[in-house]
């Protein structure tokens, strides 16, 4: 007996779908509706007096229902629109114009975070990119390598986007540490699907969103800080709300405050606060123990199956480096990602990937061999074809 399917019916999708794509956007839980319904009340109800009732506080306070899920403290989390900012703000404490300006960073980062790094070059920020092999791992050697004494930022994602594969943060950190550099770790795929300890590994930043296994939808994202950072860093990306004293609107430089707020800016983003809250209500219900244990027997599942049908996956083999998604590379796996998503698969493409399988708590063993047979049945009958052209090779 699963026991952690109690809470199918707590996500209608799951009724009329078979969702596997919670890499990318976590099913909705019911209890939203509700939600959404609080805040409209709140904002219809008392108006403007809704800041001083709840609304100001929640930048920081929701993200005391992030902590216990990534091993923070109440207090320790402030909450942005989406993980690029997270990073800026980052960004923004440190100077890129002294001898220490190097980031070092991994092409299988996501590329968002890539993007915003490289721009920092005009700010005086040296890049180095370190090349991966394949497209599941990098070597860790070679990483740790290009940390050195001129080395300021490492972002490093604990999860890899495409691949699943869970990298050695603490030997990063530890790394890093030796040679006064700092670590921002992404833990966006990790978080809700792997165990996560930001304190005992020590890290000085962590950054991650709701939008995908916390099941909190689009517009939340979050940034620990390591509690004795906070006091000697000043973003340069800041507003009102970091100030000491925001109602009393004094001009002139902020006097911020060395707290999480510190870390804030400008007005938050409240209806995305109130609509990511059942589903992380939820997740510290369930424990990201159980949701480890069973998604290891279903990713296996998934991988042991697409194997033995002959297509390449670009996970992982080994349970303990993969986190919740199975990368499948099966022959011109575009077109039947579209085909799986006409007929109520959801799951997605990624290039150099292959069709991303992820399911979550919520799904059933027998939902992943349904995607499998379903890929499996649309190369047989040729129903690929109806979304792209002849036939092509897996990719390399």
């Amino acid at each position: 007996m699963d026991d952690l399917l109690r809470w199918r019916n707590e996500f209608p999708i799951l009724a009329r779908s078979t969702y596997l794509i919670s890499n990318s956007l976590g099913a909705m839980p019911k209890a939203v509706y509700e939600a959404m319904h609080a805040y409209a009340d709140s904002w219809a109800e008392r108006g403007v007096r809704a800041w001083e009732e709840g609304w100001w506080e929640m930048a920081v306070g929701v993200g005391d229902q992030v902590a216990p899920l990534i091993g923070a403290q109440p207090g320790e989390i402030s909450l942005h629109q989406n993980v690029t900012i997270t990073q800026a703000v980052i960004a923004s404490c440190f100077d890129f114009r002294g001898p220490r300006n190097k980031i070092v960073m991994t092409n299988l980062e996501f590329p968002s975070i890539q993007y915003f790094y490289h721009e920092q070059r005009r700010l005086g920020a040296r890049v180095e990119l370190v090349p991966a092999s394949d497209d599941v791992r990098f070597d860790l050697g070679q990483f740790l390598a290009a940390i050195d004494e001129t080395t300021l930022l490492v972002p490093i994602s604990q999860v890899l986007f495409r691949s699943s594969y869970i990298v050695d943060a603490r030997a990063i950190i530890e790394r890093a540490h030796k040679v006064g550099a700092h670590v921002i770790l992404d833990v966006f795929q990790g978080t809700g699907t792997i165990p996560i300890d930001v304190a005992s590994l020590g890290v000085d930043f962590a950054v991650g969103g709701v939008l995908k296994w916390l099941c909190g939808g689009p517009g939340v994202a979050y940034l620990y800080v390591r509690n004795d950072l906070p006091a000697s860093l000043r973003p340069a990306i800041t507003g009102w709300i970091a100030h000491q004293r925001p109602f009393a609107f004094e001009p002139g430089a902020i006097d911020r405050r060395e707290d999480s707020f510190g870390f804030l800016n400008g007005t938050p983003h409240i209806p995305a606060l109130y609509a990511c809250r059942p589903g992380l209500e939820i997740l510290n219900k369930v424990g990201i123990a159980a949701i480890r244990e069973k998604s290891m027997r279903m990713t296996k599942r998934l991988f042991e199956g697409a194997r033995a049908r002959g297509w390449r996956v670009n996970t992982p083999e080994n349970p303990a480096e993969r986190a919740g998604t199975i990368s499948v590379d099966c022959p011109n796996a575009p077109a039947v990602a579209r085909e799986l998503l006409a007929r109520e698969i959801l799951i997605d493409y990624r290039p150099k990937a292959g069709i991303r399988i992820s399911p979550h708590f919520y799904n059933t063993e027998e939902e992943c061999d349904y995607a499998l047979s379903q890929i499996a049945d649309i190369l047989d009958t040729g129903a690929w074809k109806k979304h792209g052209g002849d036939l092509v090779a897996a990719s390399k």
